[in-house]
């Protein structure tokens, strides 16, 4: 039971009601929380995190190829990457105040875990894998297609979901500057959501980039570097 917590009150804001409340009292479990207390019969929520990843993709896939018959994989993949990454669903996860019903240690609370993007992001993965696990597919996609649908709507036009290091690399050998050097920097988590951090050098300048994989992550700083190289010096 996820105690002082009012869940009817998230289940009213989702729109989804859960025939088994468990589910989703793992959902919102954070490792934090977890290892604070003596049961060990409490599982956080790692596990719904990367079983709710999984159908994030593969709905989200779903939509896009039904929506976009005449797009290329490539293209599919530029704009499935542009909304399903770690800005995107903390984002989302924050217009359903997800992190008022997070269970996390006090450290957590304390270092402001409530509002940190990789927690809301994390746990909202968790909670499609909850919708998943206790309603079925079906109800799944509602659930994403329902919280999506903005994003869904607002899908940029293809020349703005061009790959940013492409973008970086023409730009480089367009001024006669050597080509971009990815570094990268670190990676911390658990093997199923790490996070990696890396730079980019281009001549005198340096961009920074964070992402669930190496690859995202350098176009993250990809994109860094082609805003500050926008900016008038």
């Amino acid at each position: 039971m996820t105690e002082g917590i009012d869940l009817s009150a998230l289940e009213e804001r989702v729109f989804y009601h859960f025939r088994n409340r468990g589910l989703l009292e793992e959902a919102l479990r954070h490792r934090s929380f977890v290892n604070e207390q003596t049961n060990p019969t409490l599982r956080d929520n790692e596990r719904m995190e990367f079983l709710g990843d999984a159908v994030l993709n593969l709905i989200i896939s779903t939509i896009l190829i039904r929506g976009y018959s005449d797009f290329t994989e490539g293209q599919l993949s530029r704009i499935r990457a542009g909304l399903i990454n770690e800005t995107q669903l903390s984002a989302l996860a924050a217009t359903l105040n997800l992190g008022d019903f997070i269970q996390m240690g006090k450290g957590e609370i304390l270092s402001n875990g409530r509002n940190k993007k990789s927690i809301l992001a994390n746990t909202l993965e968790a909670l499609i894998a909850a919708v998943y696990l206790d309603g079925g597919f079906e109800r799944a996609f509602e659930f994403i297609r329902r919280h999506f649908s903005d994003l869904l709507e607002k899908v940029p036009d293809l020349s703005n979901l061009s790959d940013h290091k492409t973008r970086l690399q023409e730009w480089a050998q367009a001024e006669g500057h050597e080509v971009p050097e990815y570094i990268l920097i670190s990676s911390s988590g658990p093997d199923h959501d790490k996070t990696f951090s890396v730079q980019v050098k281009l001549f005198d300048r340096v961009a920074p980039g964070t992402g669930k994989s190496k690859k995202e992550a350098e176009q993250d700083a990809a994109r860094n570097a082609l805003e500050i190289i926008a900016k008038p010096v």
